[in-house]
C-alpha cells in the first residue's frame, strides 16, 4: 500500500469513525441517504449549496449528510468522504470535486457500489465519469466576463495587460472553462483549449494560482505584479480570489486604475460589484444546482430515473448572468440590484 493510499484509508476510517458516533448509517435508517461533498466548508459559494441541499433533502424526506475538504484542493478528504458514503449505504452523492480528474477512480467506486453520482458546479474529467452534472455553462461564464471587459476598454483592449489569477496547479475542468472562456470573449486565441496557460499573446502578464481564496487571490496578484506593474485587467477565478487580487492593487495606489472580474455572483460578491471592487461578474446559481441535485438523488432511489442534460449539451445547465451596473454595447447584463435578488438562488 502506498503511503497516499495508506493516508486515504486512515482519513476514511476517520469519517467512518465519527459519523459512527454522531448518526446511524443510511442503510440502518431504512431512508433515503445522501451525501454532499464540497471542495470547502468556508467559501460562501458552497456554504449556499449546502443550504439549499438541506433544504431540499428536509421536503424530500432525504438524510442527508456533508462533508468538505479542509481547503480547495484537498483530493484525499474528499475521497475519504465518497468511502464513508458507500459505507453508509448512501443512495447518492453531491460532489464539488478539487481534482476533476484524481477523482474519477473513486467515483467509479461509488456507482459500482450503486450510488448514483451527480458533478455539481465542477464537471469531472471525463464528464461522464459522474451519472450528471448540474453546473453553470463555465465556459460561457468566463466568455461574459471577457466580452465585457474587452467592450469596457474599447480600444484600449488591444494595450491590455492582463493578469490570469486561476484556480489550482492540478487545473480542474471548472478553472480551465472559466480561463478558456475568458481569453475568448476578450478576443485572445487559446491554444490547447482543455489547459490554461499555453496562450503566447503578449498582453497576457501571466498565470498565478490561488486556491480560490482571498490569501491565494492577494499572493498571485503580488507576483504578477512583481512581473509587470502596470497590469491593469485581472481575470479571477472567484470573487474571493477577487477580494484578494483587489487588496494587494490597494496596497500599491492602484486600486482604482485596474479592471477586476470574476465569476460567482454571490451576495458578497455582488455587493463588491456595487462598491467597484469587481467590474462585472458572472452569477451562478448554486442553491439550484443542490436542490435539482437532491431531487435526482430521490428519483434515482424511487424508480432508476437518471437526470437528462440540456438539449445540445453534456450537462444540465442552470444558468449564468452578467452583473454590473456599467453595461457595455452588445454583452447582455443585469443590474447589481437584480443580482442581489438573485445571489446564491
Amino acid at each position: 500500500m502506498s503511503k497516499s493510499t495508506f493516508k486515504t484509508a486512515l482519513l476514511a476510517a476517520a469519517a467512518l469513525g465519527a459519523m459512527a458516533a454522531s448518526a446511524p448509517a443510511f442503510a440502518a435508517s431504512h431512508g433515503v441517504g445522501a451525501c454532499l461533498i464540497t471542495k470547502t466548508d468556508t467559501n460562501p459559494f458552497f456554504v449556499k449549496m449546502k443550504e439549499g441541499a438541506e433544504a431540499k433533502a428536509a421536503e424530500l424526506g432525504v438524510s442527508l449528510k456533508s462533508y468538505a475538504g479542509k481547503v480547495d484542493g484537498d483530493h484525499e478528504t474528499q475521497v475519504a468522504a465518497i468511502e464513508t458514503c458507500i459505507a453508509d449505504g448512501a443512495k447518492g452523492i453531491l460532489l464539488t470535486a478539487s481534482d476533476t480528474s484524481s477523482i474519477v477512480s473513486a467515483v467509479k467506486q461509488a456507482r459500482d457500489a450503486g450510488l448514483v453520482v451527480i458533478a455539481l458546479d465542477t464537471p469531472l474529467d471525463p464528464i461522464d465519469a459522474a451519472d450528471a452534472t448540474f453546473a453553470t455553462d463555465n465556459f460561457l461564464a468566463g466568455e461574459l466576463i471577457g466580452k465585457w471587459a474587452a467592450a469596457t476598454l474599447g480600444a484600449e483592449a488591444a494595450n491590455a495587460r492582463i493578469a490570469m489569477l486561476d484556480l489550482g496547479v492540478n487545473q480542474p475542468t471548472v478553472g480551465v472553462l472559466r480561463d478558456q472562456g475568458f481569453l475568448t470573449g476578450f478576443g485572445i486565441d487559446v491554444k490547447d483549449p482543455s489547459k490554461w496557460g499555453d496562450e503566447d499573446d503578449p498582453r497576457i502578464v501571466g498565470n498565478d494560482v490561488t486556491a480560490g481564496n482571498e490569501e491565494g487571490g492577494r499572493k498571485a496578484m503580488e507576483n504578477l505584479l512583481a512581473v509587470d506593474p502596470m497590469i491593469n485587467v485581472v481575470y479571477t477565478i472567484n470573487e474571493p480570489a477577487a477580494a484578494g487580487a483587489y487588496e494587494a492593487l490597494k496596497a500599491i495606489g492602484r486600486a482604482g486604475d485596474v479592471l477586476i472580474v470574476s465569476v460567482d455572483g454571490g451576495c458578497p460578491g455582488v455587493a463588491n460589484v456595487k462598491d467597484g471592487v469587481i467590474g462585472a461578474t458572472s452569477q451562478q446559481y448554486p442553491l439550484l444546482m443542490a436542490s435539482l441535485g437532491i431531487e435526482a438523488i430521490a428519483a434515482w432511489a424511487k424508480d432508476g430515473t437518471k437526470p437528462a442534460p440540456t438539449e445540445g449539451k453534456d450537462f444540465f445547465d442552470t444558468g449564468v448572468s452578467l452583473v454590473t451596473d456599467k453595461p457595455a454595447d452588445g454583452v447582455e447584463s443585469i443590474s447589481v440590484a437584480e443580482g442581489m435578488d438573485r445571489c446564491w438562488g
